[in-house]
């Protein structure tokens, strides 16, 4: 027969490793939110069941197209300051941001405004299109970066190539430098840009067909406008014009290396001459969707970057009109008028509810002139 105080050993002895085997067990359990990735995100982003053996390749596209690059970057030769800065613009910007199409799509959203959502001047009317890109991206980074900000970002990440920020600093009116910045911005950390004033109706997950890998495509663009009609010049700047206000594209790409050079040139050759305007009419081919559009097409005809000996011709906007699904030139995709131009009711864009709209773009041109503002519903 036990003693009391052999029982008392044993019971305490019991209850100890009870304790253990719970305290073991309870940690065991995950809590509820880690970290963001945890939390609920849109059907679009929702994990998909395990995959059959005969579906494992078909890996799920937002994590292969949208995380930060785990890869190890490749090494470059290192060349010293006062021998770069020698070498011609475009070659330095190539130095500086290399491209790499074989990395992933950085999860950042860039906007730019005078204020910040948490500000209290910030516009009431933007803030449900502003918080439409966290709502469907909730994993990503999305910055909202106001002019003081913008020239310190600037300053930063073009610090061994002086003349952007020379350039940028010389611009004479705020939407010549919104215009610049979202270039450069995408060029030096890539992810998504997009006006304040857009919505995002689905997620970027959604914008390219399943079947595209995502190491075959740096950029993401959109048709602005596709003018079917003889006085298509009246009202925009090219016959196919691709818009600007919402871009996607991995750091370094070649298309905004030359709109960035381009800018940069021009701008200081115009500082030089004193011929730097405030005149909104010459921003359109200075900053906007003329010279990106531009830049666009000379991309798609340079024989550094294509075999042309096989091409039937140059790629022209013939290419592109009346498109109604994707289409991928080298390792860019172009999305159709609908796609970032939803319900303007006219050149054969379709509404909001159309499989193929992904941006709502409200045209509020706060920089115009009221006669001039919404110019995309003149073919009403």
């Amino acid at each position: 027969m036990l003693s009391f105080k052999k029982a008392l050993v044993i019971s305490l002895a019991v209850l100890t490793l009870f304790f253990l085997f719970k305290s073991t067990h309870s940690s065991n359990q995950p809590s509820l939110y880690k970290n963001a990735n945890d939390m609920p995100k849109p059907a679009s982003m929702q994990p998909k069941p395990k995959p059959k053996p005969q579906e494992a390749k078909q890996e799920s596209k937002t994590e292969k197209a949208f995380d930060t690059p785990d890869v190890p970057k490749k090494v470059k030769e290192q060349i010293p300051l006062d021998v770069l800065h020698k070498k011609p613009l475009r070659k330095q910007l190539e130095y500086q941001f290399p491209y790499d199409v074989d990395s992933k799509f950085p999860a950042y959203i860039w906007q730019t405004w005078k204020t910040t959502p948490t500000q209290g001047q910030f516009p009431e009317e933007f803030r449900e299109a502003e918080a439409s890109w966290t709502i469907n991206h909730p994993t990503f980074v999305h910055e909202v970066i106001t002019d003081d900000v913008a020239v310190h970002l600037i300053r930063h990440l073009y610090a061994s190539v002086p003349q952007v920020l020379e350039a940028y600093q010389a611009l004479p009116v705020p939407v010549l430098k919104a215009d610049f910045f979202r270039y450069l911005i995408l060029l030096a950390r890539g992810g998504i840009y997009s006006d304040i004033d857009t919505h995002a109706l689905k997620s970027a997950a959604d914008w390219i067909p399943s079947d595209v890998p995502s190491n075959s495509y740096g950029m993401v663009i959109g048709i602005e406008a596709d003018p079917d009609r003889p006085d298509w010049a009246d009202w925009y700047a090219r016959r196919i014009q691709f818009c600007q206000w919402t871009i996607q594209s991995k750091p370094g790409h070649p298309v905004l290396v030359d709109v960035v050079a381009n800018i940069t040139q021009e701008t200081l050759k115009r500082k030089a001459e004193g011929k730097l305007t405030k005149d909104h009419k010459a921003i359109i081919n200075f900053t906007g969707p003329g010279v990106w559009t531009d830049s666009i097409f000379s991309f798609f005809n340079d024989p550094a970057y294509f075999d042309m000996s096989t091409s039937k011709g140059n790629i022209t906007y013939t290419h592109f009109t009346g498109m109604k699904q994707p289409k991928k030139v080298g390792d860019v995709i172009i999305l159709p008028i609908t796609s970032f131009s939803p319900g303007i009711k006219t050149m054969d864009a379709g509404e909001e509810d159309d499989p193929m709209a992904f941006v709502k773009h409200q045209f509020e041109g706060s920089w115009k002139p009221d006669s001039e503002r919404h110019i995309g519903k003149i073919f009403n």
